[in-house]
């Protein structure tokens, strides 16, 4: 009887231990810019399915044109190989349907930083999605206790700031908004490990800790270039070489996109009134001219298709 006993117990307990690995097989994300487009090649990489959602035709299939060329790319860099890609890609479905979502286990918004949108977006989805389904935003500034009211499920909602380009960056944020739930973290932390993210919890705070550190890095690296001190290229030299970066602060922010990083300085600028988060004015002046990186071809360097600098 007790062998009984122990079998069952056993097998209770194995199975309690395959639902909880197994809890996160479905991702939606919302949105396919290059966010988007990072993350869902991370989680479908490993090995969960993802549903990327978009509101256009057009940028849902620019959207997968460019995923599929970035890791074509890759391939040819030796960093991948094409058995991986075709991998990768088959756990990706595309759509245009946002009741989708009500088949998945976890959500990601990776829409532009905007608080309106998002609050659009997190009511629409809160009344679309399972009741257990968690929400995550991939903000960068915005309050996640903001985000998290807009919903009827506040202890589901938690912020995870994932860095460009997300295949690459091995840190994650987790950002616990002021009713997330232990448990809520505790899954997401998992989750952040299985597709093979250390993520680090921050505090609910503007900025969390890359984007404020970052951010008047790059600011300074603009107004120097702005004041004639040195060239772009010798700025980013003087950087790498200096203090070991893998590349200087005005490459960086064209990596990173000149819209973005401006959306991100105006943010904090308005949110903590500090001089160093106010944008100097030939980023401005670059992203009214529609020159905002390497998504461009042109930003404070010149891009080839591949993304290089042209010398």
């Amino acid at each position: 009887m007790d062998g009984e006993k122990l079998k069952l117990e056993d097998i209770l307990k194995e199975t309690s231990e395959l639902e909880e690995k197994g809890r996160i097989e479905h991702v939606a994300i919302i949105g396919a810019g290059v966010m988007g487009q990072g993350i869902a090649q991370t989680v479908a990489g490993s090995g969960i399915d993802v549903c990327i959602i978009e509101r256009s035709q057009k940028q849902l299939e620019a959207a997968q044109k460019s995923l599929k060329a970035s890791m074509e790319r890759e391939i040819e860099r030796w960093g991948m190989t094409e058995s991986e890609m075709k991998s990768v890609l088959s756990r990706i479905t595309w759509t245009l349907d946002i009741e989708e979502v009500s088949d998945c286990d976890l959500l990601i918004e990776a829409v532009a930083e905007d608080l309106e949108l998002k609050e659009q977006l997190f009511k629409k989805l809160d009344y679309i999605a399972k009741p257990d389904t968690i929400f995550i935003s991939n903000t960068s500034t915005l309050s996640l206790t903001k985000i998290a009211g807009f919903t009827r499920r506040q202890d589901k909602i938690i912020g995870m700031h994932f860095l460009n380009p997300v295949p690459k960056i091995p840190v994650v944020e987790l950002i616990r908004a002021f009713e997330t739930s232990d448990k809520t973290v505790k899954i997401i932390k998992e989750f952040a490990g299985n597709i093979g993210k250390t993520p680090v919890e921050v505090y609910e705070y503007p900025g969390f800790v890359t984007t404020r550190a970052i951010v008047p890095l790059l600011n300074e690296a603009m107004y120097i270039l702005l004041e004639g001190v040195a060239s772009a290229k010798d700025i980013d030299t003087a950087m790498r070489l200096g203090y070991d970066f893998k590349m200087g602060p005005l490459e960086m922010a064209d990596s990173m996109g000149l819209d973005e990083v401006l959306t991100w300085m105006e943010q904090l600028w308005k949110t903590l009134g500090e001089p160093r988060y106010r944008p100097c004015p030939i980023l401005r002046k670059f992203v009214r001219d529609r020159k905002l990186g390497k998504k461009t071809g042109i930003g404070f360097y010149e891009y080839d298709s591949e993304g290089k600098i042209v010398l």
